[in-house]
């Protein structure tokens, strides 16, 4: 008998092939047959006429690593036909750990990730120092959907060094070696790859960036041998200049990835995106990648399905956070502050007020960002519209009403009763519109990534980048061309699982891991973001919900239908290359 039948289905295997219509039946977890008119009984049978079958996506770029030790669903990604993620990304991680740095980890990964700290420090059980200990503390653990993970060389190189790596100081040549053995014996353990970051950008709580941001080569190059030696896996990292801040890194960075890949054979993958500072730029890198890989490298570029910026409105980093007629009544409730936000003598007030000193936090940061972009800001709309036309800015918006972009902004802000989300986009946007991004995703060395589910909570929600891939790439693009549905499966299911080593799934063939997504593709799309605040410690984040996932399995069982959670739990920690 089989656990699940799903019939009649559209099916889009993940290996580009055409869609065609069959039935695919799952036993034991598996898939155990594809095929039209299949024979059995079932215990549960999926009519799935006139719907989507495709694998589960695979997400490569989270941050889950605190997390995934107290919350079993995983949202916001698994809300988006995600059934394998992957954390452990940009050099920050919560092991190796010594005794009594618990804290300084946390603020880390506060600083890089904007994951607030307090729920990290109420959430967070730990019970580990070694990075195998904490992969055993995750195996006990059982969730909606798969998760994998890197180890992170920012943990690393505070664990070996202490404060002097965590300051970034030289390392000696003993210490190098002893984070090559402490690498080596993690993905021996399971990791499926080592992360870093290199990019000033990535700062901690205290202002220092992440531990190994200028470790000289041959700290790079243990790491990669440890990689090597311990049976191999993915080299991940944000390089130098990712963030635009210096526009000849990335080219150096790639020579130096080209080598440690060719010496070590194994794939390097790293943040690759647009940057206002030199927006041609990314085709060189691109160019270089392809050329390295020619020469007998591996180098993949990270690549975003859609502009990567922040969300603004009155709960994240909006230009009035620091105007002191807002700041005395930033403590209320929304609904009661969009009240007092809407009295006019209240309005007229912030926006002839200039900005306080603050107290630096990040936020505040994005608050001044946002201030200095008020033409680039866009409204993002319901269904949310990622490609918006010139209209939708706060410039168009002001130049039609006959106001200044301030105000345009403030009563943008006041919209959906003051929960209206803007977008700034940041990078992948500089000709106002996404030819870019397509370039990108299809060139041949690119994997989709950088979602970043789990981080930056309280200004991004990336998450739902998977359905953006679909609804958007293959359906809805109108301002340039669209992309084929089996290419874009593909780059999500079978592409990002291979290049981790997951050879046991990604695809919807015979002996495959059943991790399956059943979509109603004439129906998908993209909710507003929404502010939710049920991270522990009343944490904040942004959460993206979607509609027209009728149901998505995971190994066998079926963990969420039309959207919401079943109870089932099928996921496990995935350990090592398979």
């Amino acid at each position: 008998m089989y656990d699940l039948l799903i019939t009649n289905g559209t099916i889009v295997d993940g290996t580009g092939a055409d869609r065609r219509i069959a039935d695919v039946a799952i036993a034991d977890g598996k898939i155990v047959a594809v095929g039209p008119n299949l024979d059995g009984p079932a215990r549960e049978t999926i009519d799935a006429d006139g719907l989507l079958v495709t694998p589960g996506f695979v997400d490569v770029h989270t941050h889950y690593d605190g997390q995934a030790t107290w919350d079993e669903v995983l949202e916001p990604t698994s809300l988006h036909g995600v059934t394998t993620l992957v954390m452990g990304n940009c050099g920050v991680g919560f092991a190796p750990v010594r005794p009594g740095a618990e804290e300084w980890l946390i603020q880390l990964m506060e600083g890089v990730e904007d994951i607030p700290g307090a729920a990290l420090s109420e959430g967070i059980s730990w019970g580990w120092e070694t990075f195998p200990e904490y992969l055993d503390v995750l195996d006990q653990h059982q969730w909606s959907i798969d998760i994998g993970t890197q180890v992170a060389h920012g943990a690393i190189r505070a664990y070996v060094m202490g404060e002097r790596g965590a300051k970034n100081e030289p390392a000696s040549p003993e210490e190098i070696a002893e984070m090559e053995a402490i690498v080596r014996e993690s993905i021996q353990s399971g990791a499926l790859g080592v992360s870093t970051s290199r990019t000033v950008a990535h700062r901690a709580m205290d202002g220092e960036p992440v531990p190994g941001t200028f470790a000289a080569e041959d700290e790079l190059f243990a790491l990669g041998r440890g990689l090597r030696d311990g049976g191999g896996g993915v080299f991940e990292l944000a390089p130098a200049g990712a963030a635009g801040l210096d526009v000849i890194a990335p080219m150096k960075e790639i020579e130096w990835m080209t080598r440690l890949s060719a010496e070590t054979g194994q794939p390097v993958s790293f943040a690759m995106l647009q940057v206002p500072a030199a927006p041609d730029l990314w085709r060189e890198q691109m160019e270089a990648s392809l050329a390295a890989n020619e020469a007998g490298a591996k180098l993949f570029p990270q690549v975003a399905g859609r502009p990567f910026g922040v969300l603004v409105g009155w709960d994240t980093g909006h230009p009035f956070l620091l105007r002191p007629s807002y700041q005395k009544i930033a403590a209320l409730p929304i609904a009661e502050r969009i009240v007092e936000l809407r009295r006019p003598e209240v309005r007229e007030a912030i926006l002839a007020e200039e900005d306080g000193p603050g107290t630096g936090r990040l936020i505040e940061g994005m608050a001044r960002l946002a201030a200095g972009m008020l033409d680039s800001i866009f409204v993002l709309g319901d269904p949310p519209d990622y490609e918006p036309t010139p209209d939708r800015s706060l410039a168009g918006l002001a130049a039609a009403a006959g106001v200044s972009p301030q105000q345009a902004a403030y009563d943008a802000f006041c919209a959906e009763d003051g929960r209206a989300l803007l977008m700034l986009p940041l990078y992948n946007y500089v000709d106002g519109n996404h030819d870019v991004i397509r370039e990108q995703l299809t060139h041949p060395q690119a994997v989709v990534g950088l979602s970043d589910g789990g981080a930056h909570c309280g200004i991004i929600c990336d998450a739902s980048l998977p359905t953006t891939m679909l609804s958007h790439w293959a359906r809805d693009r109108q301002r340039g061309e669209q992309l084929p549905l089996e290419w874009v499966v593909q780059k999500q299911t079978h592409d990002t699982a291979r290049l981790f080593g997951m050879s046991d799934r990604g695809t919807i063939e015979v002996g495959m891991r059943a991790d399956v997504n059943v979509i109603d593709f004439d129906r998908l799309n993209l909710q507003t973001p929404e502010l939710v605040h049920d991270l522990p410690a009343g944490g904040s984040r942004l959460v993206q919900r979607s509609v027209g996932y009728v149901a998505t399995v995971v190994a066998g069982e079926v963990t969420r239908r039309e959207g919401v959670d079943t109870g089932a739990r099928p996921g496990r920690l995935v350990r090592g290359r398979r």
